[in-house]
């Protein structure tokens, strides 16, 4: 194959389809695969050392691969899956670019009977091949200092040195904690996602193919589940490929794309 199939959802299994994409062919994956037995998700199994070092064949030099993943709790302890995942992915190659956290504003109310504190964030791995090509920090966070003229910093060498003026109203990047509202009206607004367990909120999605790629790149999920990875491509102006092995959630994932969306040319 020359070129990987662009602009559509694959209905199968992601490491066979996977195997039929050309080698270094995809500049950004951003995916949520489910998450040890939290959800059977249909009763599919799936593939990790498949699916991941078929992401390694297929990422481009330079390309990113953003790993949105959680832990259950079995007999009382957390499975610590999310660690193995991201060590067996260095091992394979990537760096471990950032360790960035997704958490959850609105957290369900848990049994006052357990002994853990209310779970509100997902790990999210930023793996790269290499030096990332694309890094696009969203500057959202306000600056908190006007006029910061004077005042006596540390440099990372541990000598100060004097600030630069700070204009006031202006923004910084922001931390590498994101946290989004989730569930009815805040997920999605498009009303089509409902029919699956664990769809995640498109502002996340958005915001890491701006971070990590540019107009006309080629964005891929493996787990593409109700296809927000897709949509969020589709409205950035970047091409998107989505693999996914349950049919019903491919007929979600396309009323989504279907719903007045222009097309990249």
């Amino acid at each position: 194959m020359k070129n990987p199939p662009i602009s559509e959802i694959i209905c199968g299994d992601n490491v066979e389809t996977l195997k039929g994409f050309p080698t270094d062919c995809i500049d950004l994956v951003i995916t949520s695969p489910p998450y040890d037995n939290l959800r059977t998700y249909g009763g599919h199994e799936w593939d990790f050392e498949g699916v991941a070092q078929q992401l390694w064949r297929v990422i481009k030099p330079g390309g990113v691969v953003v790993w949105v993943v959680a832990d259950a709790t079995v007999d009382g302890s957390e499975t610590g899956t999310s660690f193995r995942q991201a060590l067996r992915f260095m091992e394979i190659g990537f760096r471990l670019h950032d360790t960035m956290i997704y958490a959850r504003n609105n957290v369900p109310t848990f049994d006052p009977r357990n002994k853990r504190y209310k779970h509100a964030w997902e790990y999210a791995f930023v793996f790269s091949s290499g030096e990332p090509k694309s890094v696009n920090l969203i500057k959202d966070k306000p600056t908190t200092k006007k006029g910061s003229q004077g005042v006596t910093v540390r440099n990372p060498d541990g000598s100060m040195r004097k600030a630069k003026d700070v204009e006031f109203g202006t923004h910084q990047v922001r931390f590498n904690i994101w946290n989004y509202g989730v569930g009815f009206n805040q997920t999605t607004k498009d009303g089509c996602a409902h029919g699956h367990p664990a769809a995640f909120p498109e502002a996340l999605a958005r915001d890491h193919i701006l971070s990590w790629s540019n107009e006309g790149d080629i964005v891929l999920d493996p787990f593409s589940g109700s296809g927000t990875t897709a949509k969020m491509a589709k409205l950035n102006g970047r091409k998107f490929i989505g693999v996914e092995i349950n049919q019903e959630y491919c007929d979600i994932a396309a009323n989504r794309l279907a719903q007045g969306v222009l097309e990249f040319k």
